[in-house]
């Protein structure tokens, strides 16, 4: 293998997210973060993300539209105005839109600009006067496949720089995520009182026909104690159809009992389900946390080292690794160097080198295929276990592969929680490895980082 070939810039779109980075108030992004973690309700999400819109241009307004989605009609107007959140009623129908703009708001996460007409629609959606000609763009909200509100920006009409909704768009991703939450809990909320009326109504009903029955066979006995023999046999043929009529109604409420119960699991089940979701939702909200917080130091051009181990943070952080290490390239042929670590052995230095091919993370840099092993079974059958940067016999190395060019690997074991990696949690790795790849590439990581340690 042959000296590693000089690092290519990174392309115009990685470019252009770290000046978009740049360009946003450092803490915008992390408050909106937190704050709508601690939201209770839309109403209050709703107010964090029209704060951290003023903390861009406080003359621009941001409007929240539900949609009615039976006829997708806009039914409302919320906007943000002195702390307060101000509604209006509308009756606003999305055809009212060209059929281009509708198609874009439908598919939802990019702001779609309205053109020339944003002032007239502006004030059909009851949004605050600028004071002067604007631009309005609108963002579709989509939820369970459908098209749940609309999101208005509307802005001063700029002649020069860029347009405020690249800086707007991250906040949005991230109301969207607790809009997605909240419309979760109002689902499971609307479901658990529609089972209670329904149990409610049922068993409203069993009781009356109950007594009606009761009363009927009273009745028969009391006539059958002072009518004829005739009369009597006659009443208790009543009887013995009325205790019939009377199983037959326990049987069906038997089956209904059945059917509310089979109701009440599955109603379980979605709970189960609605839960294991919102933790989905959760993860990656944290994980846009991890990524903003790395991507602020790459844009502030932090020290070698401490962006060597924020990175390392990055993936170790999001997979609960409580130990992991990760391995650039190092100047001399088939040879890797140690970047940074966490939970390692005390005598192994940063610095330390392993010849492609040396252990697992030689084995994944030779090969460019990650390695999974799932548990203790697994372990015992890979020789690769007794590799000093792991212990535990579930583990994941992954090659760090950039444009055909390999610039490293990150090792990962010790989970905190599960204790063991699944296959999805490979493709998790993926994801972050691209991160970290493009990241090392932009600030030069591997040379700049091996320069410090020989100094």
């Amino acid at each position: 293998m042959t000296a590693a070939p000089a690092v290519r810039q990174p392309d115009a779109a990685f470019r252009l997210l770290i000046t978009s980075r740049r360009r946003m108030p450092e803490s915008t992004l992390v408050s909106l973060s937190h704050a709508l973690a601690a939201s209770n309700d839309l109403d209050a999400a709703f107010v964090a993300l029209a704060e951290g819109l003023a903390e861009l241009d406080r003359g621009a307004v941001v409007g929240y539209l539900p949609v009615n989605t039976r006829d997708s009609r806009l039914v409302a107007s919320h906007t943000w105005e002195q702390g307060h959140v101000i509604r209006a009623p509308l009756d606003v129908a999305l055809r009212q839109f060209t059929p281009h703009l509708v198609q874009q708001v439908q598919a939802g996460s990019t702001f779609t600009d309205v053109g020339d007409e944003s002032d007239t629609f502006a004030r059909m959606l009851h949004l605050p006067s600028l004071g002067e000609a604007g631009d309005l763009a609108l963002r579709g909200i989509r939820f369970d496949g459908e098209l749940a509100a609309v999101l208005a920006l509307y802005e001063h009409k700029r002649i020069f720089g860029p347009r405020l909704t690249e800086q707007f768009a991250p906040l949005t991703a991230l109301f969207d995520l607790a809009h997605g939450r909240f419309a979760e809990r109002e689902a499971r909320a609307e479901a658990a009182r529609t089972l209670e009326d329904v149990t409610q109504r049922v068993h409203g009903e069993y009781v009356a026909r109950l007594a009606q029955l009761e009363g009927q066979l009273t009745k028969a006995r009391d006539a059958a104690q002072t009518n004829h023999a005739g009369e009597a046999l006659q009443q208790e043929r009543e009887a013995a159809r009325a205790a019939e009529e009377t199983r037959r109604n326990a049987s069906r409420l038997r089956a209904l009992e059945q059917q509310v119960t089979a109701a009440v699991g599955q109603l379980e089940q979605a709970h189960i389900e609605l839960h294991r979701r919102s933790e989905g939702l959760r993860q990656r909200t944290r994980t846009i946390y991890l990524m903003d917080r790395v991507l602020a130091m790459a844009a502030e051009q932090v020290d070698p080292h401490q962006l060597a181990e924020g990175l390392l943070a990055l993936v170790g952080d999001d997979m609960q690794a409580l130990r992991c290490s990760l391995f650039l390239r190092a100047p001399e042929p088939d040879t890797l160097y140690l970047a940074a670590s966490r939970g390692l052995a005390p005598h192994v230095r940063e610095g330390s080198r392993i010849t492609v091919g040396q252990g697992v993370a030689g084995q994944v840099a030779l090969t460019r295929k990650p390695l999974l092993v799932i548990d203790a079974s697994d372990a015992q059958a890979q020789p690769l276990l007794r590799d000093e940067y792991l212990t535990t016999g579930s583990f994941i190395s992954f090659p760090l592969v950039l444009r055909g060019e390999l610039l490293g690997v990150v090792n990962l074991t010790n989970r905190a929680q599960r204790g063991l990696f699944v296959e999805e949690d490979v493709e998790r790795v993926r994801l972050l490895g691209l991160v970290i790849s493009l990241i090392a590439v932009e600030a030069r990581l591997p040379e700049a980082l091996l320069g410090r340690i020989r100094e």
